[in-house]
């Protein structure tokens, strides 16, 4: 009911743009849920790769010290967002791909979608180097982890959205603040595929979730101690606000319909900011159907709704193309392996069930990946049909020769040792493998 609705209002920067003039009012649930399902997943050939890096950063001399905004514009220049100088023109990097800053100043390059994941590894290879030396004339180095292994959370970008999801993630808990300022990951983009392969595909990049979470789990350390999570960075998503990040249930590829059930899902998800010309309200429990049925007054329009969509964060989120969000950020080259897995795995239909096949006895799993990574027999078992099987299709999608090499290594050294004697290994049946425990901040 609108008379229990508790409201936070924030001030926009006067350089904050307001809604679209243009755009259709939502009166009527169902049209709602339509509109999501029509522009979520866009249909047609899988053809294409993308991949978003994040990198949380610091300076060798001075650790404990974020990044500041005015180091961030002068080492970034001409490619610095607009989030953090109006004034820019926000140019992208050589090859093709653009430059965005997280709320902690987390350092992100996204990519544009290619055809050709050879051609993709190299370019993004090439604007990561690029990127790096920008941030090197202001003393800044990329971290090796995915969570901030010294400083507690720091929100250095003040634009309405942050300070929006800063404020409803608080009403939560502290783990909010962590996830979105002192975390970084690796996030794969492909097509969401055919009509008749939707679901095939939604439910093979959710099955894979818990093994490649496990592989790539990269942040055991987060500020200043060890907290007994391989991906910290997993755990404190996960607390931050479970309505908006938590993994739907397993799917059955029989019956789902995952167009239909994103909807639904993001109709039940609190609203997290109504953008108003000038403030910004941070409305307390109500969901998008509530706004829809006359919670805040006037109703939403689709401009409305997409922005919400973009404040959901579950592992795997639809966005015209599929947005895989649960690998932690790599040291070094290895971003490019989570991309080249996926896209191997990805490529054939019938690799494609193998892999999800050989997922099956990880299903769920999502917490214990975390936790305990590939020290988790049932994981560390499903990792090495999925990894030997990603090898073997590399060469059929053209992967460049060091990518080749570097997954083989991986493969040998990491995922095959993960199959280690039990008594190194984790397989507790009574972990609950939806809801995260244990200390993360």
């Amino acid at each position: 009911m609108a008379e229990d609705v508790g409201i936070t209002m924030i001030s926009a920067a006067p350089d904050a743009a307001p809604p679209d003039a243009g755009p259709s009012v939502l009166r009527d649930c169902a049209d709602a849920e339509a509109y999501v399902a029509s522009v979520c997943f866009k249909i047609g050939p899988p053809r294409l790769v993308g991949v978003e890096l994040e990198w949380l950063l610091h300076r060798p001399s001075a650790p404990t010290v974020p990044p500041d905004v005015d180091a961030l514009i002068a080492a970034l220049g001409r490619h610095s967002p607009t989030t953090l100088d109006p004034s820019s023109s926000a140019l992208p990097l050589p090859a093709g791909s653009d430059v965005s800053v997280e709320p902690g100043g987390q350092i992100e390059l996204a990519s544009p979608p290619l055809p050709d994941l050879g051609g993709l590894l190299q370019s993004v290879r090439a604007d990561a180097d690029a990127l790096h030396h920008l941030l090197a004339t202001q003393g800044l180095r990329p971290h090796t982890r995915a969570a901030d292994p010294l400083r507690a959370p720091v929100r250095v970008l003040d634009v309405p959205r942050y300070r929006a999801m800063e404020q409803a993630f608080d009403r939560v808990g502290p783990h909010g603040r962590t996830a979105m300022c002192s975390t970084a990951a690796v996030q794969v983009c492909v097509d969401a595929g055919e009509r008749g392969e939707v679901a095939r595909r939604w439910a093979a990049v959710h099955a894979l979730g818990p093994v490649l979470l496990a592989a790539f789990a990269n942040s055991p350390v987060l500020h200043g101690r060890r907290t007994g999570w391989k991906s910290s960075r997993w755990a404190s998503w996960q607390r931050a606000d479970p309505a908006r990040t938590a993994p739907p249930p397993v799917l059955d590829t029989t019956t789902a319909d995952p167009a239909a059930a994103w909807a639904r899902r993001v109709l039940e998800t609190p609203v997290l900011c109504v953008r108003r010309d000038g403030v910004w309200e941070v409305p307390r429990g109500v969901t998008f159907a509530d706004w829809v049925n006359g919670a805040l007054g006037a109703p939403p329009t689709t401009s409305d709704l997409a922005y919400h969509v973009s404040t959901l964060f579950p592992p795997v989120r639809p966005h015209g193309h599929v947005e895989v969000r649960y690998v932690d950020a790599q040291a070094g080259r290895r971003w490019a392996l989570p991309v080249a897995v996926l896209a191997a795995l990805l490529a054939d239909p019938a690799v494609t069930d193998r892999a999800r096949e050989a997922c099956e006895p990880a299903q769920g799993r999502w917490t214990a990946a975390a936790r305990h990574g590939l020290a988790d027999r049932t994981l560390a078992r499903a990792a090495a049909t999925v990894f030997q099987l990603a090898c073997s299709q590399l060469p059929a999608i053209g992967a460049p020769d060091w990518v080749v090499a570097d997954l083989a290594d991986m493969t040998e050294q990491q995922v095959l040792r993960g199959l280690c004697p039990a008594d190194n290994c984790a397989d507790d049946p009574a972990d609950d493998p939806d809801t995260p425990e244990g200390e993360t901040s």
